[in-house]
């Protein structure tokens, strides 16, 4: 799992994405991501699962240069893997907190999204779902999850513009709980995770369920149609040309 670091302290699961210097998201790390969820929540001696970054990013989302390249079932694949991970850790019973330490854009903001608490450093990091202006459709399950944190009417306007936001704009928005100074996060993050564990497992788990019963369920739904649709889309011209300018600038930018 040279993807991602996992370590147990004091019953909380530390999992360290740490793929490149941005942990963007190809096959690899999406398995190993869904891979990891299902160990931790399936050990009944971790209470709790701290996400982390590594520094500047805590994910630049997918992988635009390596999944540009990916042939029709690589890109079949990768997608069917991430809707799974996805389900698996919007569905996941424990406490889980992401320690945004930096950019957090598109898919990075979505794994955010499916924990319970967000604390962001404070800085120059971004975050929100700029899937639309890149060329990739949203689905409809990962609206539901938006709106989950943010309400309907918010999550639709910043979606359909591609919002991005600084760490005081997505404070005010409520994408993230706290920003607080960079070397107080993990302070912070402790700190919060005791909160949870503090309080009665059984209680707080059966009410994260009920409280997310629906958002769980649009998430099992049947993905087929969804991911016929994004795959169409990826295929289109006009997306290809899209990507390949912002890959050029990706590309350029790490010379």
């Amino acid at each position: 799992m040279n993807e991602l670091k996992l370590e147990v302290r004091e019953q909380v699961a530390h999992l360290t994405m740490q793929r490149g210097k941005a942990n963007a998201l190809n096959t690899e790390m999406v398995r190993a991501l869904k891979e990891a969820l299902v160990m931790v929540q399936n050990d009944s001696r971790i209470g709790g699962l701290i996400l982390h970054g590594q520094e500047k990013f805590f994910s630049a989302g997918i992988d635009l240069i390596e999944l540009y390249a990916y042939n029709e079932t690589q890109v079949r694949e990768f997608w069917n893997l991430f809707m799974e991970m996805l389900t698996t850790f919007v569905a996941f019973s424990k406490p889980a907190i992401a320690a945004i330490n930096g950019h957090s854009p598109a898919g990075g903001c979505v794994l955010a999204l499916c924990c319970d608490y967000r604390i962001m450093a404070a800085g120059n990091g971004i975050i929100g779902l700029n899937e639309v202006p890149v060329g990739i459709i949203v689905p409809y399950r990962i609206f539901e999850l938006y709106s989950f944190w943010l309400g309907r009417a918010k999550a639709y306007r910043f979606l359909l513009e591609g919002t991005l936001f600084n760490p005081d704009q997505a404070l005010q928005e409520g994408l993230v709980d706290q920003v607080v100074p960079s070397n107080q996060l993990y302070t912070q993050v402790d700190r919060q995770m005791k909160k949870y564990l503090n309080l009665n497992g059984s209680t707080w788990q059966q009410s994260k369920y009920d409280m997310r019963r629906n958002l769980i369920a649009t998430f099992q739904e049947n993905v087929n149609e969804v991911i016929e649709r994004v795959l169409a889309q990826w295929w289109e011209p006009s997306t290809r040309e899209i990507l390949k300018t912002i890959i050029q600038n990706l590309k350029g930018e790490n010379r």
